[in-house]
């Protein structure tokens, strides 16, 4: 499943300074020091020995202390304090509504390719949330630009050793990525660079290749400026992740972006490689990688899973598809000779993968009794062809399957929906779409799951 920033978090401004809301208690876990205290989903943590928590990280340093006195507001509006002891080491065993106690930061930046601008109006509102914080980026691994940093969120990155952080880059050059963000500090990256060098704090970097705006010289110049800070003990760059831009119908008109088409992806591919040999021969690493896109939209089979080394961009696309093969591999190395009753079922994903999920999909058809249909789906909604599964929305289910032979059941992969709550990124709510299919419906999540539906048994 997909996260979205939550329309529930205030947003703020760069320079606003604003003061921590309490944190809401969402879930406690049985038999933890929360539970014993009495805490329960719906009471307020207000502060933690005098001290309110901005956002999750401050609520971690602080929790680190042995004694502690918390202010616990229940849902009635009474204040509870509560002393205790306990280990340093030892949690309280809560959970909270919200990541970010006091607002979210804001990107300043407005770069043609954003996604969020490519979305079509009249959604819920944290879809366009267009999120630049650094503190997510440390929690959660999403990507910001380091274009909003005040002083004190540079001394606090500094104080708290957050690291690493997943930055996005696009360009070294200071004018190109000034004009790519237009943002006129973006032009500091170079400078931000060795701050973190010089602090041994780290990040993961990625760029968003534009096709003829930061492909071709500027890549392997961005990838070459990125690479002189990977080396020594601590380097100060991680790893590169090279993403095809994403455009949609509803990009504004006139942006001057061109769609990555095969020959691109051919090209990229052919540029990218060779500086990959030479980063293995300087760094003893491949650091910059692919996307598994690229290959696909080549037409060009995936690198072998230990091309990828331990996966260090794999929530960036990088190798997530060919670690789900090798999943799929494994979970279908044992399967039976036969069903003990036939079974037809059906399995969804984007048009873009179909190809390279045929062998697995060929392993279970092997097995005598089982048929499973899998259909490979554009995306209309998106005005894209060659999509990964997990941006299909329900509107490209509903079009995509009908009239298609579903079997007795669909199995439907569950990064297509948000996490926590089941919702397409068009809105529309999985029990509405699945009341328009004329089969049951079946959520299904990584590979040994989608084998053990298909075999009709509990995964």
């Amino acid at each position: 499943m997909w996260k979205e920033p939550s329309a529930g978090v205030p947003l703020v401004d760069a320079s606003e300074v604003r003061l921590p809301q309490p944190a809401l208690v969402d879930a406690v876990e049985p038999e933890s020091i929360g539970d014993e205290l009495g805490i329960q989903p719906g009471d307020r943590l207000l502060s933690i020995n005098g001290v309110r928590p901005r956002d999750l990280i401050d609520l971690q340093f602080l929790v680190c202390a042995e004694e502690l006195t918390l202010e616990v507001q229940d849902p009635g509006g009474s204040v509870h304090v509560v002393e205790l002891e306990k280990d340093a080491d030892e949690g309280l065993g809560l959970a909270f509504s919200e990541a970010l106690f006091d607002g979210l930061k804001q990107c300043n930046n407005h770069c043609p390719f954003c996604f969020i601008d490519q979305q079509p109006p009249g959604h819920r509102r944290s879809l366009y949330l267009k999120d630049d914080d650094y503190r997510l980026s440390f929690l959660y691994g999403s990507y910001l630009t380091l274009t909003n940093l005040t002083a004190a969120d540079w001394q606090r990155i500094e104080e708290q050793r957050l690291s690493p952080l997943f930055v996005s880059v696009h360009a070294t050059d200071a004018e190109l990525r000034s004009r790519l963000l237009v943002n006129p500090r973006a032009g500091l990256l170079m400078e931000q660079l060795a701050w973190f060098q010089q602090r041994e704090l780290q990040i993961h970097a990625q760029v968003v290749v534009c096709p003829g705006l930061n492909d071709g010289p500027a890549l392997e110049r961005t990838l070459t400026d990125l690479a002189s800070f990977a080396g020594g003990e601590w380097p100060a760059v991680l790893s590169a992740a090279v993403v095809p831009v994403g455009l949609t119908r509803y990009r504004p008109d006139g942006d001057g972006l061109v769609p990555v088409n095969r020959a691109c992806a051919q090209r990229v591919i052919a540029q990218v490689e060779p500086l990959q040999q030479r980063f293995q021969a300087e760094l003893g690493s491949r650091f910059a990688w692919l996307s598994d896109e690229w290959y696909l939209m080549a037409g060009y089979p995936l690198p072998p899973r230990d091309d990828y080394e331990d996966l260090p961009q794999e929530g960036n696309g990088v190798g997530s598809i060919r670690a789900f093969l090798e999943a799929m591999d494994e979970a279908t190395d044992s399967l039976p000779a036969a069903l003990p009753q036939p079974r037809r079922v059906s399995w969804v994903v984007g048009l873009l993968v179909a190809e390279a999920l045929q062998p697995a999909v060929d392993r279970l058809n092997a097995v005598e009794g089982l048929e499973l249909l899998m259909h490979g789906l554009p995306s209309p909604y998106w005005g894209q062809d060659q999509v990964v599964t997990g941006l299909l929305t329900g509107s490209d289910l509903l079009e995509g399957l009908q009239g298609r032979d579903l079997g007795e059941e669909l199995l439907l992969p569950a990064v297509m929906l948000r996490q926590g709550e089941p919702v397409f990124l068009d809105d529309q709510r999985l029990e509405a779409v699945a009341a328009q299919l004329p089969v049951p419906v079946q959520l299904v999540g990584g590979a040994a799951e989608i084998v053990a539906a298909c075999l009709g048994i509990d995964s």
